[in-house]
């Protein structure tokens, strides 16, 4: 992927967690020569609403309305947790899913709607999508998903969303939340992780077109 404005990607999100994710990302990779920008680090622009059926439209949705006002390659995350007892809800509604109360009633919600489905039944995933769009139009669209299952209460303070719910199958989380986990080790295990490292070589050639 190349483009005019080589060197510089724009997170096209408001969550601070999400750009210190990509960060870690891209210098674990050692990617050198991009610079990752915050919207806080460019001019502000009216968020896109975000009406898309799944992930992949939603992410491109704020990826291309961030290249639109800002003429920089932008990333942008869209991601969310699929319950199988909730036939894969919330979904892309995830963050609304107690009508945008925020995550302590995000969860609260999840919690009662699954207080007697028993733990076998109890499967989940988180899923990210990232969409990588340069100011010519180019697109790069990559999925990740984090298989686990939901606890019965909330454990562990890192991570924000439904990490203190969320127990990944990975053994080297040894039965703990994404919650629980510190950052280095979400990162080679998560969602999001997943669909960024996926995006490296894009990522790597943008960079490397300057």
């Amino acid at each position: 992927m190349t483009d005019a404005a080589a060197g510089t990607v724009v997170l096209a999100s408001n969550n601070a967690k999400k750009l210190a994710e990509l960060r870690r990302v891209v210098d674990a990779a050692g990617i050198t020569g991009l610079t990752v920008l915050g919207l806080g680090d460019v001019p502000e622009y009216p968020e896109p609403v975000e009406n898309g059926a799944s992930f992949e439209e939603n992410a491109l949705i704020k990826a291309r309305a961030a290249v639109a006002a800002t003429r920089l390659p932008a990333l942008a995350d869209d991601s969310g947790l699929t319950v199988d007892a909730l036939n894969g809800m919330p979904g892309v509604l995830s963050a609304r899913w107690s009508g945008g109360k925020g995550d302590q009633a995000n969860n609260d919600l999840l919690l009662a709607q699954l207080a007697d489905v028993p733990g076998s039944r109890r499967g989940a995933a988180f899923v990210s999508v990232c969409a990588l769009v340069n100011a010519d139009g180019e697109e790069a669209v990559a999925r990740g998903e984090w298989h686990g299952r939901i606890v019965a209460e909330r454990r562990g303070a890192n991570g924000f969303g439904y990490d203190p719910l969320f127990v990944p199958d990975d053994e080297v989380a040894a039965g703990r939340t994404s919650a629980e986990l510190t950052a280095a080790e979400k990162d080679s295990l998560s969602h999001r992780g997943k669909a960024l490292a996926a995006l490296v070589p894009a990522l790597r050639s943008l960079a490397a077109a300057d």
